[in-house]
């Protein structure tokens, strides 16, 4: 501590070390958004990666700026390290590093808030990413005391190169991708309203009794959008219903989208018009993909799927790394009912239980699976099944996705006064109204879907009023901090709600 120059060497090294993580963080996004990393680990962990390179990079360029105050050779004041040609030290190429620090604050301040902003602003934010480091190489290259030098040219040609190509491969990338990408919904649970797109049906196999397998494809053979595991696309059938469907194929394949479809008896008419109509070559309106039941990153999980709830359970397990620690257990009435459990078997032999009833004389012990477990749990399938997994498992480590809405207490209906604040619309809703049904009458640009609360595609920003929230995409407090609801079955708390649509 008693060198004089130690605060120019920490200032000069936590610059190169800023300038380094920048470019590592920019890069690892642009791998994120192309997919080329998908094999190495699963998406949510790579994305926490590049936000926590982005945050270091902060803190460097944070402890840079403070010891070149400290510096007693520089001596630089607080205004000349935070207004732009406040010093007479090298002003332009001082000021450039000055407007990235706030830009890269900006960056890292829209990834905290995500899931408050619109997807739309988020992503035009997040390419400021790029204008940093084009900033942070001019500021390096003309303010540097080390320009000079061997190494310092080295190691800003290696950087400056390594964004280039980064920058290259994003721009192949996306030319590749094509008009596909621009419609891409958001893979998180604050999507946008999603615009449906025809899509051919490229096979209709069986999978298993009363189960039948669809692949979807663009009718030019053109690249889908990136979903994570857990995702769920709705076909818009030519009887008019709505149909939701959770993918179950490789959630790097984007050239197709597969689902799996089982005939329930009870059906509104969806399953039957499939199984008894749909054949390859028949067009379809998607609109999607959509997902409110995320794979979260753990080092450990436990999947539990009853029937049909295989399909996103399988989606996530191919997104998981060879070496992540998971379990499944998968029941059913038999396994000839039972979707790729043949597949799982021969793949995951040593990772899954099956529990088929007609094989079993006792029922799914969950107190024995459940017990001794601490891992993140993710269970879909029947309500009882949900239900029963939902009273052995602490809500933090338990994820759900529903086929069937819960029952939910309401109050007695009343009238709502409704404010559209993009659409600079009012309108009062009738208490025997629901507000999807207003919401459409008056030529909002909204989507419903399943109208039944459980598939968030009509999911709306809620700027004032408090919300009556009915539905079953989402726990309440959850919905209440990211400030949307569900306008097909959810209402008002209070006589009047602003929407931000």
């Amino acid at each position: 501590m008693s060198d004089p120059h130690l605060w120019w060497y920490v200032s000069r090294a936590s610059a190169m070390i800023a300038w380094a993580l920048m470019t590592a963080s920019v890069l690892w996004g642009i791998l994120l958004s192309t997919r080329v990393m998908r094999r190495v680990d699963n998406p949510a962990w790579l994305q926490d990666l590049h936000g926590y390179l982005g945050g270091t990079s902060l803190v460097m360029v944070g402890l840079h700026m403070v010891s070149l105050m400290i510096d007693s050779w520089l001596s630089f004041t607080a205004a000349e390290v935070l207004v732009p040609f406040a010093t007479a030290f090298k002003p332009l190429p001082v000021a450039l590093g000055i407007l990235a620090f706030y830009l890269l604050v900006a960056v890292q301040g829209s990834s905290l808030l995500l899931k408050r902003l619109p997807r739309k602003f988020w992503k035009g934010l997040h390419y400021a990413s790029y204008a940093t480091l084009l900033l942070v190489s001019f500021h390096a290259g003309f303010s540097g005391t080390d320009v000079g030098s061997l190494w310092y040219k080295i190691v800003s040609i290696t950087l400056i190169s390594v964004a280039a190509i980064a920058v290259t491969l994003r721009i192949v990338a996306g030319r590749r991708g094509g008009s596909a990408r621009r419609t891409d919904a958001a893979p998180t649970s604050t999507p946008l309203q999603p615009i449906p797109r025809t899509m051919v049906v490229a096979s209709a196999t069986g999978l298993a009794d009363g189960i039948v397998g669809i692949r979807l494809e663009l009718p030019d053979w053109g690249v889908l959008p990136v979903w994570p595991p857990g995702s769920h696309i709705t076909l818009h059938l030519p009887s008019g219903l709505q149909k939701q469907y959770s993918l179950c194929g490789d959630p790097a394949n984007r050239n197709q989208y597969d689902v799996a479809v089982l005939r329930t008896a009870d059906s509104a008419g969806g399953s039957s018009w499939i199984h008894e109509n749909l054949v390859p070559g028949m067009s379809l309106s998607v609109s999607g993909p959509m997902n409110h039941f995320e794979l979260e990153p753990a080092a450990d999980y436990l999947f539990i799927a009853g029937g049909i709830g295989i399909t996103p359970i399988k989606a996530m397990i191919q997104s998981l790394p060879a070496g992540r620690a998971w379990k499944l257990v998968y029941a059913g009435r038999s396994r000839q009912t039972m979707a790729f459990v043949a597949e799982l078997e021969a793949q995951y032999p040593q990772r899954m239980i099956v529990h088929a009833s007609d094989e079993n004389l006792r029922g799914l012990d969950l107190d024995v699976i459940l017990g001794p477990s601490t891992a993140q749990i993710y269970c879909c399938g029947p309500e009882s099944l949900l239900n029963a997994v939902a009273a052995r498992v602490p809500a933090a480590r338990l994820h759900l996705e529903r086929f069937v809405p819960l029952e939910r207490m309401a109050r007695p209906a009343a009238p709502i006064q409704v404010a559209c604040r993009k659409s600079h619309l009012e309108f009062t809703v009738a208490a025997e109204e629901s507000l999807l049904d207003a919401l459409e009458s008056h030529g909002v640009p909204i989507l419903g879907s399943c109208r039944k609360g459980i598939c968030g595609t009509c999911e709306v920003r809620v700027a004032e009023g408090r919300p009556e929230h009915l539905d079953s995409v989402l726990d309440d407090t959850e919905k209440d901090a990211l400030g949307v609801m569900y306008p097909c079955v959810s209402r008002s708390l209070t006589p009047a709600l602003v929407l931000n649509i």
